[in-house]
This record gives C-alpha cells, sequence and structure tokens, in this order.
C-alpha cells in the first residue's frame, strides 16, 4: 500500500534550494525551481558524489555534480553531458496542507 512521509513545510523551501533528504538507506534530493518540487536520486550516476553540494542552474531546472559536472534534469533525472550517462530515479511529492510528502513505496521499490 502506498504511503506518504512528511519531508517539510513547503514555506522552508526556497527557489533554488537543493536539500539532502533520507529515508532508509535511501538518500534523496529535493529540490526546487521556479516554484516546482522536484525529488531524485541524491548520489550521482557516474562516481559517488552528493549533489546537494552541487549546483542548480534554475532556469533550465538542473542540477550539476560537484565532482566531474555532469549535469541531471531535475524532472526526469537525464543526464544532459558526460561523464553521467545513467539517469537519476525521480520520486513522487505531493504538496498537502503546506507540506511537503514523498510516496514511500516509491522508496523501497528501487
Amino acid at each position: 500500500m502506498a504511503e506518504w512521509i512528511k519531508i517539510c513545510e513547503i514555506g522552508s523551501l526556497k527557489n533554488g534550494d537543493l536539500v539532502d533528504f533520507d529515508y532508509e538507506d535511501k538518500k534523496i534530493l529535493i529540490a526546487k525551481a521556479e516554484d516546482e518540487l522536484y525529488a531524485t536520486d541524491r548520489i550521482c550516476t557516474h562516481a559517488y558524489a552528493d549533489l546537494s553540494m552541487g549546483f542548480m542552474n534554475e532556469s533550465e531546472k538542473t542540477v550539476t555534480c560537484p565532482l566531474h559536472m555532469s549535469s541531471f534534469k531535475l524532472a526526469d533525472g537525464i543526464p544532459q553531458n558526460l561523464p553521467a550517462e545513467q539517469p537519476l530515479r525521480k520520486y513522487n511529492l505531493k504538496v498537502q496542507d503546506n507540506w511537503v510528502y514523498i510516496l514511500i513505496d516509491d522508496l523501497k521499490s528501487i
């Protein structure tokens, strides 16, 4: 059964934020770009680097790895340049009563 877990208040996220979130052994990136929220894997698919320490291009809605500079689209996790070739996993989010939630089933099905 799908279950949503509370992450944070929507007001605590500002445009341009890259926020780390851990659930069990999963490392998740929560990003806010141009008033839209995104959730992807937080670890680069090329080499072990934490994308929450990377750089966001808000207008292009991408996050760039701080280690080897691969960029990923926040909407679908698709890498935009080498050396990364594998996409990041994307997770479902929702906002309800001013709180941001992530779907647990998404996290457990990896």
